[in-house]
């Protein structure tokens, strides 16, 4: 049974940086196509990025396109996700998702979440 556990969120300002970890446990990950949504308080859970299985392909929101970079090491099964020029908007709680496709993962679909980390970004 595959497993995902984030790492990395916290209280950051404006206008810093942070990179979150998922690190998967079980089957290799590069079965899947990996991804990572964001929930903010009161809001509908949100596509964030998606990375294809041999990393060849990303996909960014509009609003995250040029300030987040999703990457990931197959020999390591992680997969992280660098965040530079945060704003109180991306304060959220970020999932680790796994799925079938980028399609899927666009659509906020997923086979396998995370429990997420709390990323808050104070004004």
């Amino acid at each position: 049974q595959v497993q995902l556990v984030e790492s990395g969120g916290g209280l950051v300002q404006t206008g810093d940086s942070l990179r979150l970890s998922c690190t998967v446990s079980g089957p290799t990950l590069r079965d899947y196509v990996m991804g990572w949504f964001r929930q903010a308080p009161g809001k509908e859970r949100e596509y964030v990025a998606a990375i294809t299985s041999n990393g060849d392909f990303t996909l960014y929101a509009d609003l995250v396109e040029g300030r987040f970079t999703i990457k990931r090491e197959n020999v390591k099964n992680t997969v992280s996700l660098q965040m530079t020029t945060l704003t109180f908007e991306d304060t959220a709680v970020y999932y680790c998702v796994a799925g079938s496709s980028v399609l899927q993962l666009s659509r906020v679909q997923a086979d396998i979440w995370g429990q997420g980390t709390q990323v808050t970004v104070s004004s």
